[in-house]
């Protein structure tokens, strides 16, 4: 295992379309399945709650912290990785740093999406979000691909 994911698609459409795809928090919800509270902003909290009925998680409070938007660049947010069991308190535990970075590219938008952290998680916690953050990035990576090329 590692301390980081990284994945990263290409997709046809402009740095723009995807810019807004990611940082308009209706957008957001649309392709990664939840339903948020309020836009985006540096240095606030982001919450909502899970929509998609991925493995049963629907309804699910998630939330995030933004902590940089570089229009057209850079979106980052900090967030408790895989913290869906609504008995346990996950507030004390070190959150995981997700970044996304969009690149023009010939034929549309190169993104990368990099969650770093994992190795500062209790073992436990690791063994378990890891995977599960590994396999969900590849279908969010899908899901804004999805997404932009529909709009």
């Amino acid at each position: 295992m590692s301390d980081r994911i990284e994945k990263s698609i290409e997709v046809k459409a402009t740095v723009s379309r995807v810019w807004r795809a990611l940082t308009d928090h209706t957008e957001f919800g649309a392709w990664f399945g939840v339903k948020l509270d309020g836009p985006f902003v540096v240095g606030k909290a982001s919450s909502g709650r899970k929509i998609n009925p991925c493995e049963g998680y629907e309804n699910v409070p998630w939330k995030t912290t933004v902590v940089r938007m570089e229009p057209e660049r850079i979106f980052a947010f900090t967030w408790h990785p895989f913290a869906i069991d609504p008995k346990r308190d996950f507030s004390d535990e070190t959150q995981t740093l997700v970044e996304f970075t969009l690149q023009p590219t010939a034929t549309g938008t190169l993104v990368r999406v990099v969650e770093s952290g994992f190795d500062k998680l209790p073992p436990e916690r690791r063994l378990e979000a890891f995977p599960k953050h590994e396999n969900g990035w590849v279908a969010q990576m899908e899901n804004i691909a999805k997404h932009v090329h529909a709009a």
